[in-house]
Formats: structure tokens, C-alpha cells, sequence
């Protein structure tokens, strides 16, 4: 058998070729019987020229680039590149709705004056800070009174980061609304568009934008968790009515900030929290548009709210359930105001030092009254110099007395 001599060459063979296996690569001998090149030899007339080291290293290298051209273009075709990531639909859109209307929230710094211990210099520090929302083109700022009481001087913080000095136009105690004006050019100022509460449905998903903490602009979202739920205002103690629940978290800081709808309009201002330690425990609260519209129109319109009162001072409602009825009990009613114009009793001493009671309100306008809530509830329907009439309990029989309600004093 006559002895052969090898050669090498690189041979590509993708037996069974997947996504993750890696193709083979291996050489391929190739093999010439002696006597072929022993006739090929003497066919010449030539002895055979020994490569040179340039030329071996020639056809390596361009047996290895052809190689390596058909892996890559065979392993190419099963290679997948990864999708870019994209969002849902509903994601997508909570992202639009924060993007459009954190132009409209801004950013408030409570400043009140302090004198230094030391040095006795008055300066003016930081005492607490919130959140509000862009009203209108003329500058006015909607937040919470409890984010401005108590403030010697006021800053706004737009979106853009410019800051301007507030004034306030006026505020309302009893619901927890304060108007501020600042004087910034119109092309900076994006008023919030301003929905209804009239329609919301318990489940519905709620959006709340403000400044936690003092960070910059934060989304918080949640669902309407009840409706029609009664607070008190921080400042004065009276009710507000028809306050929304909401699980979305909303802790120091987002007080005065807008709470949306799912198109992004104001559906209420949120403006509390239950909580024992101070932060968001899936129950906060937010005064209705319905409410914060009117009160608003009067403030920048007036400076003031134009709200009725009877002008009498009544008595805990524990203090009545106490003596088994039911009904608002009138401890004071002056002389000057509307109560006591009408001839309503106050509850006083007599000369022996025994307590008589004054008059129980049990019902205005035949509207039954058991508590201070009630009462309240029913002259926020009402209005300055309308005519009412009380019922009350006067000793052991009732009597009906017409009262023409008159505006709240002025507050300072």
C-alpha cells in the first residue's frame, strides 16, 4: 500500500445547527497516495520547492477568515435580537397624564419670622411647606389654608424651578382653601383643568401630584375608597361635607396638591390624612372641586367668603347626649347678632347659681338637627340674608323662631 502524505484544511459542517449550539469547526485531512505525487514529480521534471514560511502563513490565515465568514453569517440568521421595552397602554397613559399636568403644581414655602437667640436678628425661616396648583392665567395659586397659616412671607416654586413671592388674595378657614397670587409671566403659568366631583364612583383610579418630604414632583395613585365622608377643618373645627377617600398615599407635603381623574382633570384638593404616625396609612382625604370652585370665585372675586352664620356659641355634643336629647344646645347668642336679634335663649345662672338651659335647636327649616354637624351642614346650603326657621326646645314645650342669617365677620 503506498504511503500517503496529509494535508490540512479548515471545513465548515454544521451537523445540527440550533439557537443556543455553537457551530463545529474542524480540520479536514485530506490525503494523496506517493505515487500520485511521485508521478506528478516526474510529470514536471522538477524537484519539488519547499513552501516558503510566508506563504504557509498566507493560506492560514485565509483558510481561517474563510471560516470564520461562514460561522458568522450562518450563526447570524439564529441569533434574535431582544424587542425594545415597551410600556402598556395603561402605563403609558399615567405617564402622559404626569408628564401634562405637573407644569400646573407647584411647589410653597411657608416663611415665618424668627429672632435668633443669640444675635437677636430677625430672620425669616422655613417653618413648614406644601403643595397648590395653578388656577388661572392671572397668577392665582389654589392650596390648603394649614399650608399657609401662620406665614410671614410665601414663595411659589413653578415647574421650571423659577420662584416667585406670594401674596395671599384670601382664605377660608372653615374649608380649608387659601388663593395666593403670584406675578409670573403668563407663558410659565399652565392652569389645571378643573372636572367635576358630582359623578365619582367609589373604585374609580385617583392620581395625586405634589412635593412630599419637599422632593420634587412625585405621582401617587390609588382608587376613590369611599365618598361622601365629613372632617374637620384643622383651623376652626367646623365640618367639611362630602369629602373624598382615597388610598392613594399623600403624606407631609402633598397638602394642597390636586387629586385626578383618569383624563387628568382636578377632581379635588387633597388636604388630610388619617394617621397616627404622620404618614400615608391608605387613608387620606380630599376636599371636592364641587366645593373648592365656588369658594375660589369668591376669594379671588372678594377676598373673602361671604358665609352665613346664626351667630350663637352651642355647646359639645357629648354634653347634650349627655342630658338624653337631641339637638344643638345655645350656651351664647349676643344681642347684636342674628340669634339674638331673633330672641333665641342662652343657657346662664340664675341668682341662686343654678344652671338653666338655654335653647335646644332640634330642626331649621323642618331639617332635623341632632348635632353641631347637622346644623352646620345645613347653613352651608344657605345664604346671607336669607330667613330661616328654627324649632327649638324651650324648657318642656317647642317654638318656632324665624332668624335672617348674616355674614361671618371678617377674619384676620
Amino acid at each position: 500500500m503506498a504511503a500517503a502524505t496529509a494535508v490540512s484544511l479548515f471545513r465548515y459542517s454544521p451537523p445540527h445547527l440550533t439557537r443556543s449550539s455553537t457551530p463545529n469547526i474542524r480540520p479536514l485531512k485530506l490525503v494523496f497516495p506517493k505515487s500520485l505525487l511521485n508521478d506528478h514529480h516526474h510529470q514536471q521534471q522538477q524537484p519539488p520547492k519547499p513552501p516558503s514560511p510566508l506563504d504557509s502563513l498566507f493560506v492560514f490565515c485565509t483558510s481561517l477568515a474563510l471560516s470564520f465568514s461562514i460561522y458568522v453569517a450562518d450563526a447570524d440568521a439564529f441569533v434574535v435580537s431582544p424587542p425594545p421595552r415597551k410600556l402598556q397602554t395603561d402605563e403609558l397613559a399615567t405617564v402622559r397624564l404626569f408628564q401634562e399636568n405637573t407644569p400646573s403644581v407647584v411647589y410653597i414655602t411657608n416663611l415665618a419670622v424668627r429672632q435668633d437667640a443669640f444675635t437677636l436678628d430677625v430672620l425669616e425661616v422655613p417653618q413648614g411647606s406644601g403643595s397648590g396648583f395653578v388656577w388661572d392665567k392671572d397668577g392665582h395659586i389654589v392650596t390648603n389654608y394649614h399650608v399657609i397659616r401662620g406665614a410671614s412671607d410665601l414663595r411659589v416654586t413653578l415647574a421650571d424651578q423659577s420662584t416667585y413671592e406670594a401674596r395671599v388674595v384670601g382664605f377660608d378657614q372653615d374649608k380649608d382653601v387659601a388663593v395666593l397670587r403670584v406675578e409670573a409671566p403668563k407663558d410659565k403659568l399652565r392652569p389645571i383643568p378643573v372636572g367635576v366631583s358630582a359623578d365619582l364612583l367609589v373604585g374609580q383610579k385617583v392620581y395625586a401630584i405634589g412635593n412630599p418630604f419637599g422632593l420634587d414632583h412625585t405621582l401617587t395613585t390609588g382608587v376613590i375608597s369611599g365618598l361622601r365622608r365629613e372632617i374637620s377643618s384643622a383651623a376652626t373645627g367646623r365640618p367639611i361635607q362630602d369629602v373624598i377617600q382615597t388610598d392613594a398615599a399623600i403624606n407631609p407635603g402633598n397638602s394642597g396638591g390636586p387629586l385626578l381623574d383618569s383624563s387628568g382633570s382636578l377632581i379635588g384638593i387633597n388636604t388630610a390624612i388619617y394617621s397616627p404616625s404622620g404618614a400615608s396609612s391608605g387613608v387620606g382625604f380630599s376636599i371636592p372641586v364641587d366645593t373648592v370652585g365656588g369658594i375660589v370665585d369668591q376669594l379671588v372675586k372678594f377676598g373673602k367668603v361671604t358665609r352665613p352664620i346664626l351667630g350663637i356659641k352651642f355647646a359639645p355634643d357629648q354634653s347634650v347626649e349627655q342630658l338624653g336629647v337631641s339637638g344643638v344646645l345655645v350656651l351664647d347668642a349676643p344681642a347684636n347678632g342674628p340669634a339674638g336679634k331673633a330672641g333665641l335663649q342662652p343657657t346662664k345662672r340664675d341668682s341662686y347659681g343654678r344652671l338653666i338651659l338655654g335653647d335646644i335647636i332640634t330642626s331649621v327649616n323642618g331639617k332635623k338637627v341632632t348635632n353641631g354637624s347637622d346644623l352646620y351642614r345645613i347653613l352651608d346650603q344657605c345664604k346671607v340674608g336669607e330667613t330661616v326657621t328654627l324649632e327649638v326646645l324651650r324648657g318642656d314645650h317647642k317654638e318656632k323662631l324665624p332668624v335672617v342669617l348674616e355674614p361671618k365677620p371678617d377674619e384676620s
